[in-house]
């Protein structure tokens, strides 16, 4: 027997479909760029070595944490859009501004590394207030915002931790 497919009841928030679109596809970045941000910082937390051991790998857990919950409330807001969220590397791989880090690094380059992909994540963030704004589309404002906040202080610990 067919299965007869049923369409979901039209969006009706007060965001026209173009401009949902448009946000969902600027969120479908952040969540790329997030997501692999995330993969970057668990691997450093495993993978780290050297006299930081200890305060590295607590630090990159505390962060690969925020993290992780970060990615459900990004992932959520584009549902409520109206729009599928992506969920396949191969796909975060395509929409990502941050690329991936090859090998083990050393621990001065692995927080070289996360403050390069915190402070690109944050403007992937800040890219889509413009669209935000004009449209009042506030829940998405307060989630860049919150993004915004985490990633650029997070950058700033990361390279306080670089200065001689």
């Amino acid at each position: 027997m067919a299965t007869k497919k049923t369409k979901s009841a039209p969006i009706d928030i007060g965001i026209g479909e173009a401009d949902r679109k448009a946000i969902a596809a600027g969120l479908s970045a952040l969540l790329a760029d997030s997501y692999t941000l995330y993969l970057m910082t668990h691997n450093f937390h495993w993978n780290v070595t050297g006299p930081q051991f200890n305060s590295l790998h607590t630090m990159f857990m505390g962060q690969y944490t925020e993290q992780w919950n970060a990615l459900d409330i990004i992932a959520e807001r584009i549902r409520a859009l109206g729009f599928p969220a992506p969920g396949t590397y191969k796909e975060f791989v395509k929409l990502a501004s941050i690329k991936e880090v090859e090998g083990v690094p050393k621990a001065n380059d692995m927080i070289r590394h996360l403050v390069a992909a915190q402070e690109a994540t944050a403007r992937t963030a800040r890219n889509l207030f413009k669209l935000v704004d004009k449209v009042n589309d506030q829940p998405t404002a307060d989630v860049l915002t919150q993004r915004i906040d985490v990633h650029e202080k997070t950058a700033w610990m990361l390279r306080s931790l670089l200065e001689e």
